[in-house]
């Protein structure tokens, strides 16, 4: 039977230890318990929709990297948890499946807490979560290797699948538990043990989700929380001596500086960096449903996600239309607090992401594309200190300016025409990304032939921000290395051994190889 649900809570702000004044206080999660830094540093979590404080959380620094990785590392040799068989490991990753199952609301509410997003978003994706681990928890004792009909007689040769050892695990702020899963379901099936870095802005979700790791009975120090800025203890976790793997996601000059670092010690890593994406509709599409489309790629989540379709591709013909389409659409959008079911629009995560945004608009309008909506603050009843922002469209756009070419990660649209195919594959993979593409037609002939010229790791027809657990996902170019979700993933986090059996009884001349 799964384990009893945690108590439920009507304030979102449930926390660890609360703090006078209501706040909440969060600490790092090492070798099975919750502990301060040891500095005793802290940082502030802020809420999105107020900007104001709502939590305290541990600010730790490369001493306490090392007191993480070395109790990942002392877990990964524990019997407790290496002599557990791949089956025993998938148990252990259903019951954690099923008691994610049981607390969605409650993590939903963290997220929201955190982050800003729509909890009509979040409730979805939290009652998906539990799908990750029971896929993986599944595919844990499926892992096989293979006896080799070598040229070579009186030898048997067979390759075994092996963890590697401790694995990093860096997550952003857009999507913390999700993105987290991607990594940790896999890590964990493989047989590894994990560190965690979540984003400084949202930290909270991952340490509460470490009640629900405990309840499902993992071995302390297989999973470990460190929180904190990148900038003061990253490198100690992506340089460590112990650790065998990086999997990272965020932005790309952070990833480059991870992949550089990581290179010195030879360490595997998996790199997701976002993209700017092209949403492609011709003029044989569906134009109901390929506005739709297009809302849903860069204004759906306020534009903060890196499969955003920030790029829309209008063939000239219905250039127009689709346009007013896309202005009727949004006329009568709704904002407001992220909890209410009707609000659609919620606020931008961090002001850093704001300010960020209110950048790239001025340079686009610098650069000479016609501003038709949006590119301003909304100040929403209630909320005068929120950080929400009207969803952004500009026509006019070359595919040269920077506002095409450069991730803006929220709701900026730019508004490219093309002519006809060749024109808009040209444009589409004109850019150092290829994380994800959008094309709309009602041709089949053409969905295919786009899927297959758009270099792109993801290509949606007729849809929009599709995903699921059994599906790879990762990009080309500067979107990333590497994939994550599939079955491919869960080998990624793996050793691939060789072993040579000989049947001689004779030991043939040594001075000569086989």
């Amino acid at each position: 039977m799964p384990s009893s649900p945690l108590p439920a809570a009507a304030n979102p702000a449930i926390c660890s230890t609360p703090l006078a004044g209501n706040l909440c206080d969060y600490q790092l999660y090492i070798d099975g318990a919750f502990v301060p830094a040891q500095a005793g540093a802290t940082l502030d979590s802020t809420d999105p929709v107020t900007c104001a404080v709502w939590a305290k959380v541990a600010r730790a620094d490369p001493s306490d990297v090392d007191r993480a990785v070395q109790a990942a590392h002392r877990a990964f040799h524990n019997p407790e948890w290496r002599g557990l068989s791949a089956s025993a490991r998938g148990a252990l990753l259903r019951k954690l499946g099923d008691l994610i199952a049981q607390n969605a609301d409650w993590l939903a509410q963290i997220e929201m807490k955190d982050n800003g997003k729509l909890i009509a978003e979040l409730s979805v994706q939290m009652r998906y979560l539990p799908n990750y681990y029971y896929y993986y928890g599944g595919l844990a004792d499926k892992v096989q290797g293979a006896t080799i009909p070598t040229d070579k007689p009186g030898v048997l040769n067979y390759t075994r699948y092996e963890p590697m050892g401790v694995v990093a695990c860096i997550m952003p702020w857009n999507s913390p538990l999700p993105l987290m899963a991607f990594k940790l379901a896999p890590a964990l099936a493989a047989g590894n043990t994990v560190v965690l870095k979540p984003s400084e802005f949202t930290s909270a979700s991952t340490l509460e989700f470490m009640k629900l790791v405990e309840l499902a009975g993992f071995p302390k120090g297989v999973v470990n929380v460190v929180t904190g800025f990148g900038h003061e203890m990253g490198e100690a976790l992506v340089t460590h001596p112990m650790v065998e793997r990086i999997a990272f996601t965020g932005g790309p000059d952070a990833g480059r500086i991870i992949a550089e670092q990581a290179a010195r010690s030879m360490k595997r890593v998996s790199l997701e960096l976002g993209g700017k994406s092209p949403n492609i509709i011709f003029e044989d599409a569906d134009l109901d449903q390929a506005v739709k489309g297009a809302v849903a790629g860069i204004f759906a989540a306020s534009g903060q996600t890196c499969v955003a379709g920030s790029r829309l591709l209008l063939q000239r013909s219905i250039h127009d239309e689709v346009v007013q389409r896309l202005l009727a659409f949004l006329s009568d959008i709704r904002f407001g607090h992220p909890g209410d079911p009707d609000t659609q629009i919620a606020p931008i995560s961090t002001a850093p992401q704001m300010r960020k945004i209110e950048d790239y608009v001025a340079i686009a309008q610098a650069e000479g594309a016609q501003l038709i909506r949006g590119g301003r603050r909304v100040e929403v009843s209630g909320y005068p200190d929120g950080l929400f922002y009207d969803p952004t469209i500009f026509t006019g756009v070359s595919n040269r300016m920077r506002i095409a070419q450069e991730e803006v990660f929220g709701p900026v649209l730019s508004i490219i025409p093309f002519e006809d195919e060749d024109d808009a594959v040209a444009i589409a993979n004109d850019t150092i990304y290829g994380l994800a593409a959008g094309v709309w037609t009602r041709s089949l002939d053409r969905g295919v032939r786009m899927a297959e010229r758009l270099r792109a790791g993801t290509v949606w027809v007729n849809n929009y921000r599709s995903t699921s657990v059994t599906s790879p996902f990762g990009g080309f170019g500067q979107s990333g290395i590497g994939r994550e979700g599939g079955m491919t993933a869960i080998l990624d986090y793996m050793e691939l051994k060789s072993v040579w059996l000989s049947t001689n009884v004779e030991i043939p001349n040594p001075f000569i190889r086989r």
